[in-house]
Protein backbone atom coordinates (compact mmCIF):
# COMPACT_ATOMS: atom_id res chain seq x y z
CA UNK A 1 0.00 0.00 0.00
CA UNK A 2 1.06 3.41 -1.13
CA UNK A 3 1.00 6.92 0.63
CA UNK A 4 -1.84 8.56 -0.78
CA UNK A 5 -0.68 11.96 -2.75
CA UNK A 6 -2.69 14.90 -1.25
CA UNK A 7 -4.38 16.97 -4.06
CA UNK A 8 -2.94 21.01 -4.73
CA UNK A 9 -5.04 23.68 -2.65
CA UNK A 10 -7.20 25.72 -5.56
CA UNK A 11 -4.91 28.60 -5.39
CA UNK A 12 -1.47 26.78 -5.85
CA UNK A 13 -1.71 27.15 -9.96
CA UNK A 14 -2.22 31.14 -9.06
CA UNK A 15 0.37 30.99 -6.59
CA UNK A 16 3.16 29.49 -9.35
CA UNK A 17 2.55 31.91 -11.63
CA UNK A 18 3.33 34.67 -9.67
CA UNK A 19 6.21 33.00 -7.69
CA UNK A 20 8.87 35.61 -9.06
CA UNK A 21 6.53 38.28 -7.82
CA UNK A 22 5.82 40.60 -4.28
CA UNK A 23 2.96 40.04 -2.54
CA UNK A 24 1.50 39.94 0.66
CA UNK A 25 0.33 36.44 1.55
CA UNK A 26 -3.48 36.35 2.61
CA UNK A 27 -3.17 34.68 5.60
CA UNK A 28 -6.84 34.95 6.86
CA UNK A 29 -8.20 33.51 3.33
CA UNK A 30 -5.36 30.72 3.83
CA UNK A 31 -6.23 30.06 6.83
CA UNK A 32 -9.72 29.01 6.26
CA UNK A 33 -8.62 27.36 3.05
CA UNK A 34 -5.99 24.99 5.47
CA UNK A 35 -9.17 24.40 7.98
CA UNK A 36 -11.04 23.31 4.86
CA UNK A 37 -8.56 21.68 3.20
CA UNK A 38 -7.73 19.21 6.52
CA UNK A 39 -11.51 18.68 6.69
CA UNK A 40 -12.29 17.47 3.57
CA UNK A 41 -8.82 15.33 3.09
CA UNK A 42 -8.80 13.69 6.45
CA UNK A 43 -5.18 15.56 8.12
CA UNK A 44 -4.33 14.54 11.53
CA UNK A 45 -2.98 16.67 14.21
CA UNK A 46 0.85 16.47 13.99
CA UNK A 47 1.30 15.21 17.52
CA UNK A 48 -0.49 11.57 15.83
CA UNK A 49 2.70 11.26 13.77
CA UNK A 50 4.47 8.18 14.24
CA UNK A 51 7.23 9.28 12.11
CA UNK A 52 8.52 12.35 12.99
CA UNK A 53 9.59 14.65 9.56
CA UNK A 54 11.13 17.70 10.05
CA UNK A 55 11.87 20.06 6.86
CA UNK A 56 14.71 22.69 6.92
CA UNK A 57 14.38 24.73 3.96
CA UNK A 58 17.61 26.92 4.89
CA UNK A 59 17.24 30.67 3.65
CA UNK A 60 14.56 30.52 1.33
CA UNK A 61 14.37 34.28 1.53
CA UNK A 62 13.40 37.09 -1.10
CA UNK A 63 16.84 38.27 -0.51
CA UNK A 64 18.17 34.82 -2.04
CA UNK A 65 15.34 33.63 -4.43
CA UNK A 66 13.82 36.68 -5.98
CA UNK A 67 14.90 37.68 -9.12
CA UNK A 68 13.82 41.23 -9.21
CA UNK A 69 14.94 42.34 -6.27
CA UNK A 70 16.60 40.03 -4.60
CA UNK A 71 19.98 41.35 -3.54
CA UNK A 72 21.62 38.23 -3.84
CA UNK A 73 19.64 36.29 -6.11
CA UNK A 74 20.64 32.70 -6.46
CA UNK A 75 19.86 31.92 -10.22
CA UNK A 76 21.63 28.75 -11.35
CA UNK A 77 23.05 27.88 -14.76
CA UNK A 78 19.49 28.12 -15.69
CA UNK A 79 19.00 31.83 -14.49
CA UNK A 80 15.82 31.07 -12.15
CA UNK A 81 17.22 28.41 -9.66
CA UNK A 82 15.84 29.79 -6.84
CA UNK A 83 12.04 30.32 -8.11
CA UNK A 84 12.17 27.06 -9.65
CA UNK A 85 13.28 25.66 -5.94
CA UNK A 86 10.86 27.59 -4.19
CA UNK A 87 8.02 26.30 -6.60
CA UNK A 88 9.72 22.45 -6.38
CA UNK A 89 9.47 22.92 -2.48
CA UNK A 90 5.75 24.44 -2.74
CA UNK A 91 4.25 21.03 -4.62
CA UNK A 92 6.37 18.62 -2.16
CA UNK A 93 5.07 19.94 0.72
CA UNK A 94 1.20 20.45 -0.23
CA UNK A 95 1.57 16.76 -1.63
CA UNK A 96 3.25 15.44 1.13
CA UNK A 97 1.59 17.85 3.95
CA UNK A 98 -0.26 14.64 6.03
CA UNK A 99 3.19 13.39 6.49
CA UNK A 100 5.13 16.26 7.15
CA UNK A 101 5.39 16.92 10.82
CA UNK A 102 7.09 20.36 11.00
CA UNK A 103 8.88 22.80 8.85
CA UNK A 104 11.64 24.34 10.43
CA UNK A 105 13.14 27.33 7.81
CA UNK A 106 16.09 29.27 8.50
CA UNK A 107 16.30 32.88 8.11
CA UNK A 108 19.36 34.76 7.04
CA UNK A 109 19.43 37.78 9.46
CA UNK A 110 21.50 40.75 9.20
CA UNK A 111 22.26 44.54 10.17
CA UNK A 112 24.05 47.27 8.88
CA UNK A 113 26.94 47.17 10.95
CA UNK A 114 28.46 43.96 10.81
CA UNK A 115 31.84 42.62 9.98
CA UNK A 116 31.00 41.35 6.55
CA UNK A 117 29.40 44.65 5.40
CA UNK A 118 31.11 47.58 3.68
CA UNK A 119 30.80 50.33 5.84
CA UNK A 120 32.97 48.04 8.77
CA UNK A 121 36.13 48.64 7.15
CA UNK A 122 37.90 51.77 5.25
CA UNK A 123 41.46 52.13 3.77
CA UNK A 124 43.83 55.20 4.07
CA UNK A 125 41.73 56.54 1.23
CA UNK A 126 38.91 56.97 3.51
CA UNK A 127 36.83 54.19 1.39
CA UNK A 128 34.59 51.47 2.16
CA UNK A 129 35.60 48.07 0.27
CA UNK A 130 33.64 47.18 -2.89
CA UNK A 131 30.41 44.97 -2.12
CA UNK A 132 30.56 41.57 -3.75
CA UNK A 133 33.93 42.19 -4.86
CA UNK A 134 36.95 43.26 -2.13
CA UNK A 135 37.73 40.65 -0.09
CA UNK A 136 40.06 41.14 2.84
CA UNK A 137 42.60 39.01 3.79
CA UNK A 138 44.57 38.93 6.92
CA UNK A 139 47.73 40.26 5.39
CA UNK A 140 45.22 43.15 4.39
CA UNK A 141 44.53 43.53 7.68
CA UNK A 142 47.74 43.14 9.30
CA UNK A 143 49.82 46.01 7.22
CA UNK A 144 46.95 48.22 7.45
CA UNK A 145 45.30 48.25 3.59
CA UNK A 146 41.77 48.07 5.65
CA UNK A 147 41.33 48.70 8.83
CA UNK A 148 38.01 49.58 11.23
CA UNK A 149 36.17 52.10 10.63
CA UNK A 150 36.70 54.10 14.09
CA UNK A 151 32.58 55.38 13.51
CA UNK A 152 31.73 51.38 14.18
CA UNK A 153 33.72 50.94 17.00
CA UNK A 154 30.82 53.73 18.84
CA UNK A 155 28.32 51.00 17.30
CA UNK A 156 29.19 48.05 18.54
CA UNK A 157 32.18 48.18 20.90
CA UNK A 158 31.26 50.86 22.94
CA UNK A 159 33.84 53.01 21.05
CA UNK A 160 36.76 50.74 21.90
CA UNK A 161 38.57 50.94 18.88
CA UNK A 162 41.34 49.32 19.71
CA UNK A 163 39.63 46.45 21.15
CA UNK A 164 37.63 46.06 17.94
CA UNK A 165 40.99 46.62 16.04
CA UNK A 166 42.73 43.89 17.21
CA UNK A 167 39.67 41.61 16.72
CA UNK A 168 38.97 42.31 13.02
CA UNK A 169 42.80 40.90 12.95
CA UNK A 170 41.90 37.79 15.00
CA UNK A 171 38.98 37.08 13.05
CA UNK A 172 40.61 37.07 9.44
CA UNK A 173 43.43 35.09 11.29
CA UNK A 174 41.20 32.45 12.95
CA UNK A 175 39.43 32.26 9.08
CA UNK A 176 42.58 32.09 7.48
CA UNK A 177 43.77 29.27 9.72
CA UNK A 178 40.65 27.45 9.56
CA UNK A 179 41.47 26.84 5.46
CA UNK A 180 37.47 27.82 4.58
CA UNK A 181 37.50 30.84 2.95
CA UNK A 182 39.00 34.59 3.04
CA UNK A 183 36.20 37.09 4.30
CA UNK A 184 34.18 38.96 1.73
CA UNK A 185 32.51 41.79 1.59
CA UNK A 186 28.75 41.73 1.22
CA UNK A 187 26.10 44.02 -0.16
CA UNK A 188 23.56 44.70 2.17
CA UNK A 189 21.13 41.62 2.31
CA UNK A 190 18.71 39.88 4.60
CA UNK A 191 18.27 42.98 6.80
CA UNK A 192 16.23 42.26 9.78
CA UNK A 193 13.07 44.68 9.23
CA UNK A 194 13.30 44.31 5.18
CA UNK A 195 11.10 42.78 2.34
CA UNK A 196 14.23 40.61 1.74
CA UNK A 197 14.15 38.95 5.04
CA UNK A 198 10.97 37.58 4.17
CA UNK A 199 10.19 33.73 3.37
CA UNK A 200 9.51 33.52 -0.25
CA UNK A 201 5.78 34.19 -0.72
CA UNK A 202 4.94 30.55 -2.09
CA UNK A 203 6.83 29.28 0.45
CA UNK A 204 5.76 31.32 3.78
CA UNK A 205 2.14 30.59 2.01
CA UNK A 206 2.60 26.66 1.79
CA UNK A 207 4.54 26.51 5.33
CA UNK A 208 1.74 28.47 6.68
CA UNK A 209 -0.89 26.28 5.53
CA UNK A 210 0.82 23.41 6.93
CA UNK A 211 0.90 24.61 10.42
CA UNK A 212 -3.03 25.79 10.10
CA UNK A 213 -3.78 21.96 8.70
CA UNK A 214 -2.11 20.01 11.21
CA UNK A 215 -2.01 22.44 14.00
CA UNK A 216 1.52 22.79 14.50
CA UNK A 217 3.75 26.11 14.62
CA UNK A 218 6.93 26.56 12.06
CA UNK A 219 10.26 26.23 14.02
CA UNK A 220 11.88 29.31 12.54
CA UNK A 221 15.82 29.35 12.90
CA UNK A 222 17.90 32.60 13.30
CA UNK A 223 21.35 33.06 11.84
CA UNK A 224 23.46 35.94 10.73
CA UNK A 225 22.47 38.67 13.42
CA UNK A 226 25.85 38.42 15.50
CA UNK A 227 28.30 41.99 14.41
CA UNK A 228 31.47 40.33 15.00
CA UNK A 229 30.78 36.97 12.89
CA UNK A 230 29.88 35.83 10.10
CA UNK A 231 26.88 32.93 9.85
CA UNK A 232 27.03 30.76 6.94
CA UNK A 233 25.50 27.39 9.14
CA UNK A 234 22.51 27.78 11.13
CA UNK A 235 24.60 25.48 13.32
CA UNK A 236 26.96 27.91 14.05
CA UNK A 237 28.85 30.82 13.44
CA UNK A 238 32.24 31.23 12.09
CA UNK A 239 33.95 32.53 15.08
CA UNK A 240 33.16 31.37 18.20
CA UNK A 241 35.22 34.09 20.57
CA UNK A 242 37.55 36.69 20.41
CA UNK A 243 41.25 37.73 20.40
CA UNK A 244 40.87 38.33 24.56
CA UNK A 245 38.97 34.66 24.70
CA UNK A 246 35.69 36.26 24.88
CA UNK A 247 33.14 33.94 24.23
CA UNK A 248 30.78 35.72 20.75
CA UNK A 249 28.56 33.05 20.07
CA UNK A 250 27.88 29.25 20.20
CA UNK A 251 26.60 26.69 18.34
CA UNK A 252 22.91 26.54 18.38
CA UNK A 253 23.34 23.49 20.60
CA UNK A 254 19.19 23.45 21.26
CA UNK A 255 18.13 23.04 17.44
CA UNK A 256 20.79 19.95 16.53
CA UNK A 257 19.10 18.36 19.65
CA UNK A 258 15.55 19.36 18.49
CA UNK A 259 16.54 18.19 14.71
CA UNK A 260 17.71 15.04 16.15
CA UNK A 261 14.94 13.81 18.07
CA UNK A 262 13.32 13.98 14.55
CA UNK A 263 12.97 10.32 12.48
CA UNK A 264 13.61 11.66 9.07
CA UNK A 265 15.19 15.24 8.16
CA UNK A 266 14.65 16.63 4.88
CA UNK A 267 17.31 19.91 3.91
CA UNK A 268 16.89 22.10 0.97
CA UNK A 269 17.62 25.29 -0.17
CA UNK A 270 20.16 27.79 -0.83
CA UNK A 271 22.91 28.52 -1.87
CA UNK A 272 23.92 24.71 -2.94
CA UNK A 273 27.76 26.17 -2.25
CA UNK A 274 27.23 28.39 0.36
CA UNK A 275 25.28 28.13 3.51
CA UNK A 276 23.58 24.40 2.70
CA UNK A 277 26.59 22.74 2.55
CA UNK A 278 28.06 24.67 5.03
CA UNK A 279 25.28 23.66 7.86
CA UNK A 280 25.39 20.34 6.65
CA UNK A 281 28.87 19.86 7.36
CA UNK A 282 28.46 20.96 10.89
CA UNK A 283 25.30 19.29 11.61
CA UNK A 284 27.10 16.12 10.15
CA UNK A 285 30.04 16.87 12.59
CA UNK A 286 27.38 16.39 15.55
CA UNK A 287 26.28 13.75 13.91
CA UNK A 288 29.49 11.69 13.66
CA UNK A 289 30.28 12.72 16.96
CA UNK A 290 27.30 10.66 18.26
CA UNK A 291 26.25 7.83 15.89
CA UNK A 292 27.68 8.02 12.00
CA UNK A 293 24.59 5.73 11.57
CA UNK A 294 22.49 8.92 11.81
CA UNK A 295 23.22 10.17 8.97
CA UNK A 296 21.03 7.63 7.10
CA UNK A 297 17.82 9.34 8.49
CA UNK A 298 18.91 12.70 6.76
CA UNK A 299 17.26 13.37 2.94
CA UNK A 300 18.49 16.17 0.54
CA UNK A 301 16.55 17.02 -2.04
CA UNK A 302 18.71 18.08 -5.12
CA UNK A 303 16.07 19.69 -7.13
CA UNK A 304 15.46 22.57 -4.45
CA UNK A 305 18.62 23.43 -3.82
CA UNK A 306 20.52 25.43 -6.28
CA UNK A 307 24.10 27.20 -6.62
CA UNK A 308 25.52 30.98 -7.07
CA UNK A 309 25.86 31.61 -11.02
CA UNK A 310 27.45 34.49 -12.15
CA UNK A 311 28.42 34.24 -16.34
CA UNK A 312 31.44 34.48 -16.46
CA UNK A 313 32.72 35.44 -13.47
CA UNK A 314 31.92 32.53 -10.78
CA UNK A 315 29.91 28.87 -11.29
CA UNK A 316 29.31 27.09 -8.21
CA UNK A 317 27.89 24.30 -9.23
CA UNK A 318 30.49 21.67 -9.24
CA UNK A 319 31.04 22.73 -5.51
CA UNK A 320 27.38 22.21 -5.19
CA UNK A 321 27.61 18.58 -6.89
CA UNK A 322 31.01 17.65 -5.04
CA UNK A 323 29.18 18.51 -1.90
CA UNK A 324 26.09 16.25 -2.55
CA UNK A 325 27.98 13.54 -3.03
CA UNK A 326 30.44 14.07 -0.11
CA UNK A 327 27.62 14.40 2.29
CA UNK A 328 26.14 10.92 0.09
CA UNK A 329 29.36 9.11 0.89
CA UNK A 330 29.03 9.67 4.66
CA UNK A 331 25.37 8.14 4.62
CA UNK A 332 22.76 11.05 3.72
CA UNK A 333 20.35 10.33 1.32
CA UNK A 334 19.83 12.45 -2.32
CA UNK A 335 16.59 12.64 -3.44
CA UNK A 336 13.88 14.56 -5.16
CA UNK A 337 10.98 16.58 -4.46
CA UNK A 338 8.76 14.71 -7.24
CA UNK A 339 10.43 11.04 -5.73
CA UNK A 340 7.26 9.50 -3.43
CA UNK A 341 8.13 9.88 0.11
CA UNK A 342 7.80 5.69 0.30
CA UNK A 343 10.18 5.35 -2.30
CA UNK A 344 12.94 7.14 -0.58
CA UNK A 345 16.03 4.89 0.63
CA UNK A 346 15.62 3.46 4.25
CA UNK A 347 12.71 5.35 5.13
CA UNK A 348 11.05 2.39 6.30
CA UNK A 349 13.93 1.98 8.29
CA UNK A 350 13.26 5.22 10.19
CA UNK A 351 9.60 4.81 11.14
CA UNK A 352 7.70 5.92 7.93
CA UNK A 353 4.71 3.65 7.30
CA UNK A 354 3.64 2.02 4.04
Amino acid sequence: MSKRTLPLPGFFQESKDTADKLRIVPYANIEQAALDYAKDNHVQHYSTDKCKICVMPIDMQITFCMPDGGELFVGGRSGRGAVEDCIRLAEFGYRNLDVITEWAPTLDTHLIYQIFHPLFWINDKGEHPIKNVTQISYDEVKNGTWRVNPAVAKTIANGDLNWLQKYALHYVETLTKGGRYVLQVWTYHAILGGVGHALMPIVDEMTFFHGVARGVERAFQIKGGNPLTENYSVFKPEVLSAHDGKALAQKNAHFIKKLMDNDIIVICGEAGDYCVPWSIDDFLTEILAVDPKLAGKIYLLEDAISPVVIPPIYDGTDNMNAALERFKNAGMHVVKTTDPIETWPDVVNHGFEI
